[in-house]
């Protein structure tokens, strides 16, 4: 074998050089000189070293590890172990020269005589996640929509692999890359040659993706809708934001604001989901990290292709009156907690059981007037909770600190720095200082805080006068109690979503500091949910509720390795070949419907 250096003309005229292993075949009376392997234009060996790459591919092709008496470096070792890997998956390599053997005794089949002493286990790379989420991409119709937008092969093969890697292990595109190139058997099984390719190309596919995320979404949405017969008359609606680390000069949409994860020391991204009853996301979108929630409701579903009627669930920081009135105005329905203030507990003996066994007593209320009915509902457990009680507790304890620092040496004094410190405790104390009236009473120069006096005057119809009450507000005025109660119960559904895209599939932090880059992490991480979603929709169905995390971890355990052994005949035997899957394994492919076997057998003999 030998490496050649060609130069390539693309259609365009322009042309570019590439690196080849070449190997020559002997065909009757002629010697050809035959492709084997085409390296890429980012192929690092260097020319000098060239020779002891092909001796060392020479060598473990035909199972002889250590005849070379030079020290190889380390660069070189790598190329030989990764070339050898892809030429046993291609089958790539042309008869060796063999030693007589016996004849053949009758119809033996696929049999050789091989010695078991010479065993080795080589290459060993997961394939379970990957087969699986190749799997979902394959339903979801994703690479040939891809390609019917005009993007190349080689960067459909890209954007799957950067999706199914986020699903496996999340990461930044250099964590990804290694990954791909050291751990994974996703190049081999979508046929990628990764050493012939650039870290850039990961960089681009995902400006790719971000160019055409629309037309993806809406494309995936309509997949999963008739793969499922879903029936969109549910549209859930809600925020999250991640963050980045360090300044980020290079992304105008980077901004400080209440961070869900409290990295308030940290620039914001907001990232907004439409999604549907079921799960799965209809539509997200990037926005501010100091964005206002009640100020996105209308930009998000303005172009929404939602059916007339349809109804829309979210959280009470979007309901306010201006975002109801135009939901109104557009023939949607909501149902959302009521921003309003007054509450009461519920009157009659109406109970709805949770799914946790819980039973809340509920009123429900028709406003014929208004067009609107309210849902008064009573958790016991919340009330246990006393989560109120409890920040009135850390509020009065503050307060009688300060109190006692008037009589400390080294205690505040200054009454503006105690009613600052009162301010800053009543907002870690979630709004129960509207249940207190605090003064400060101070000397004749008012310099000096002599004392702090407080008394607590609850609010009525406040969580602290009425604790476990609140109140579904909707203008479905058809439906029962407990279709309200559940279908508003279907927003936790999407807090489970956020857990999902934050804790499993890598949407925390941010790597990138310019704008695009970064929007492309966050729809990659979004794709990758829609693919774990219906994995998990499927499963479900067959009574395997299982998180991401767990389902992923069982899936690891799958590898794909090649064996080699020393024949009878003196020559090499390479098959390459998965690990057979363990039982609970073995029952996710079944319900899937998959290949046990990722990526078949392949076998060399050298």
């Amino acid at each position: 074998m030998f490496i050649r250096r060609t130069i390539t003309r693309r259609r365009s005229g322009e042309t570019y050089t590439s690196c080849r292993l070449v190997e020559s075949r002997r065909e009757g009376s002629r010697v050809r000189q035959v492709t084997v392997l085409n390296l890429g234009c980012h192929f690092e060996v260097p020319q000098e070293q060239w020779g002891l790459l092909c001796l060392r591919l020479e060598e473990l092709l035909s199972g002889q590890d250590a005849l070379l008496s030079v020290q190889l470096p380390e660069t070189v070792e790598a190329q030989a172990q990764g070339l050898m890997g892809r030429l046993v998956a291609k089958e790539a390599v042309g008869p060796r020269p063999r030693a007589p053997a016996a004849p053949p005794q009758g119809d033996a089949g696929d049999l050789a005589e091989v010695d078991i002493d010479s065993l080795e286990l080589l290459q060993p790379r997961s394939v379970g996640v990957e087969q699986v989420g190749l799997h979902a991409l394959a339903q979801l119709g994703l690479e040939p929509f891809l390609a019917s937008l005009g993007i190349n092969r080689i960067s459909r093969q890209m954007i799957l692999a950067q999706i199914v890697t986020r699903m496996a292990m999340p990461g930044s595109e250099l964590a990804t890359w290694g990954w791909l190139n050291e751990t994974s058997g996703l190049a081999e099984m979508l046929d990628l040659s990764l050493p012939s390719l650039s870290l850039m190309r990961l960089y681009r596919t995902s400006d790719v993706l971000l160019k055409y995320q629309e037309k993806i979404e809406a494309h995936l949405f309509a997949q999963v809708r008739d793969l499922f017969a879903l029936q969109t008359t549910i549209t859930l609606y809600d925020l999250t934001n991640t963050y980045f680390e360090g300044k980020v000069g290079a992304n105008g949409k980077a901004r400080r604001g209440h961070s869900k994860e409290r990295r308030t020391d940290c620039p914001l991204l907001t990232l907004a989901l439409v999604l549907d009853d079921s799960g799965f996301v209809i539509r997200s979108k990037v926005m501010a990290g100091n964005a206002v929630e009640c100020r996105t409701l209308e930009g998000m579903l303005k172009d929404l292709d939602a059916p007339p009627g349809a109804l829309v669930v979210m959280d009470r920081g979007i309901a306010t009156e201006v975002n109801l009135a135009w939901l109104r105005e557009r023939g949607y329905r909501y149902l959302v907690v009521s921003r309003e203030r007054e509450r009461r507990m519920p009157e009659g003996e109406l109970r709805i059981t949770t799914a946790g066994g819980e039973e809340l007593r509920v009123e429900k209320v028709v406003d014929e007037a208004s067009g609107e009915v309210r849902l008064i509902c009573h958790s016991p457990l919340r009330e246990e909770k006393g989560m109120v009680q409890r920040f009135c507790q850390r509020f009065e304890a503050g307060l009688n600190k300060l109190a006692q620092g008037l009589n400390s040496p080294r205690g505040v004094k200054s009454p503006a720095l105690i009613h600052e410190r009162i301010g800053k405790l009543a907002a870690r104390c979630y709004g129960v200082g509207q249940h207190y009236e605090v003064r400060v009473k101070t000397d004749e120069t008012r310099q000096r805080a002599t004392e702090i006096l407080w008394e607590n005057k609850p609010v009525v119809g406040s969580m602290l006068t009425d604790p476990g009450v609140y109140v579904l507000r909707s203008n479905e005025l058809s439906w029962d109690e407990p279709r309200l109660w559940h279908t508003y119960m279907r927003l936790t559904d999407l807090e489970a979503v956020f857990r999902s895209l934050k804790s499993e599939l890598g949407l925390r932090p941010v790597y990138h500091h310019k704008e695009g880059r970064a929007e492309g992490h966050l729809f990659i991480t979004v794709l990758a949910y829609q693919c774990v979603q219906l994995i998990r929709r499927q499963l479900q169905s067959a009574g395997i509720h299982d998180s991401w995390s767990s389902l992923r971890q069982t899936l690891s355990t799958q590898r794909r390795l090649t064996v080699r052994f020393r024949q009878s005949d003196g020559r090499t035997l390479h098959v390459r070949k998965s690990s057979q899957p363990e039982a609970e394994l073995a029952a996710i492919y079944r319900i899937l419907n998959i290949d046990p076997l990722p990526g078949g057998t392949k076998k060399l003999v050298a």
